[in-house]
């Protein structure tokens, strides 16, 4: 790529995309957009996002396409479904998926599109609203190394910290690895809080206090305040954690792998969802913990 922005379609304007794609226009690349459920986007149209109507009609001069959606079916239906992104992208053209799902449909994608010239990386984030608004996310990349670095550019605009690691696939599996260790992280926070509350302790210091020790996370720092307060404005929806575990238990499974607490927070997060949370952040789960605790909800 020439060192002027190419021209850039983005396709998915939930709460992170919409953020994404609001950086990459302050970045000073030249998007058109698309998403699912039709709304003014008043903010990314003053921006200079151009609002197309279908997949296919925003990537039709894109030379980079951007996907974020919610599941692996998504991703298949943006890309080849009806008015769908490949049936107008150029050969030449690149897609990066910045979804989170599974890494062998993932490699089945990128080989659909190799047919038809279109190179792929998948590169899901992590860092939640807060780094999609601030463009400090955390991005996971697999594919060749040759198409990484045409991406870099475009994920520059979006993320802090981006590391190639592995071909198609890898970025999938390792964010796979990210939300396992987040459902025990996430978990064990929310058994201290409630501890902490029974045993009468100020919950703030005791936060304070573990902030400098070895007790020390992004969830206790960022959620802990949530937890205590049993309310969880969304920052990540339980439900699409949920969605992720799935896909890493499906990992797990095909490899051989046991992981007991992944399957205890996905049971945690099932009964929620089941109970209406599912729109709820993530660090939702206290409640499971708190209710098992008699604390009220």
């Amino acid at each position: 790529m020439s060192d002027e922005r190419p021209r850039t379609a983005f396709l998915g304007l939930g709460t992170m995309g919409a953020a994404m794609t609001a950086n990459l226009a302050a970045a000073g690349f030249p998007v058109s957009a698309w998403n699912r459920t039709a709304r003014p986007f008043a903010e990314l149209a003053a921006a200079g996002v151009e609002i197309a109507a279908t997949p296919s009609a925003a990537v039709a001069a894109a030379e980079v396409v951007v996907v974020c959606v919610s599941d692996t079916p998504d991703v298949e239906a943006v890309l080849f479904g009806p008015e769908g992104a490949a049936a107008a992208l150029r050969p030449g053209s690149l897609v990066i998926d910045c979804s989170t799902i599974s890494p062998a449909a993932t490699r089945g994608f990128a080989e659909r599109l190799g047919k038809v010239g279109v190179a792929m990386v998948d590169a899901p984030v992590s860092g939640g609203s807060e780094g999609a608004r601030n463009a400090t996310l955390t991005i996971f990349v697999g594919g060749e190394a040759a198409t990484f670095e045409r991406a870099r550019p475009v994920l520059a605009a979006m993320g802090r910290t981006i590391t190639h690691v592995g071909p198609i696939g890898a970025g999938q599996a390792v964010k796979a690895v990210n939300q396992v260790i987040l459902a025990g992280t996430y978990v064990g926070v929310a058994e201290g809080i409630v501890l902490a509350m029974k045993a009468g302790l100020d919950v703030e210091q005791v936060v304070a206090a573990l902030s400098g020790g070895a007790a020390q996370s992004w969830v206790l720092a960022n959620r802990s305040a949530r937890m205590l307060a049993n309310d969880y404005p969304l920052g990540f929806k339980l439900a699409l954690h949920h969605k992720d575990l799935a896909i890493a238990l499906e990992l797990a499974a095909d490899l051989g792998a046991e992981l007991p607490v992944t399957e205890l927070t996905e049971r945690l997060e099932v009964a929620l969802i089941e109970a209406g949370h599912g729109d709820d952040d993530v660090s939702a789960v206290a409640r499971a913990i708190r209710a098992r605790s008699g604390l009220p909800d």
